[in-house]
């Protein structure tokens, strides 16, 4: 058996159009790889791919409730998933280009625990945490 290759990931939100401008400027997600409705069910979907191939799916369904964490050690505190983490060359540009973009500050760069390493903790504009990872050099 071949090993799996990660895809994408999924985040439920409250508003498609408005996470997918957020997502698109944040991260320069501008493809469409795929979007469907389900009316009945109202839900409507949309999977955004950058150049590099970085897919997220996000999943807008009428009524759904927010699971916001205040932070990392919130969200542990909840088993399942709490974050997504991208690696980036540059934390401090990178990190500063998503505030402007409309994400929220949770953890400043900082070291990480592995030697070399920097992290920063954002949240998108509907409270998803989103952690920034710069490996050592």
């Amino acid at each position: 058996m071949a090993a799996p290759v990660f895809d994408h990931v999924g985040l439920s939100v409250a508003d498609l159009d408005a996470q997918r401008r957020f997502y698109r400027e944040a991260l320069a997600m501008t493809e469409v790889e795929e979007e469907f409705a389900l009316p009945e069910a109202h839900v409507r979907s949309a999977i955004l791919r950058s150049a590099d191939g970085l897919k997220i799916e996000l999943i807008e369904r009428g009524g759904s409730a927010p699971q916001e964490f205040a932070d990392p050690f919130d969200g542990a505190g909840t088993q399942g998933y709490f974050h997504w983490a991208l690696h980036v060359a540059d934390l401090d540009q990178t990190f500063a280009h998503l505030i402007e973009a409309g994400a929220t500050e949770v953890s400043a760069p900082a070291p990480a625990v592995r030697p070399g390493a920097r992290f920063a903790y954002v949240k998108d504009p509907e409270g998803n945490l989103l952690e920034l990872v710069q490996p050592a050099a």
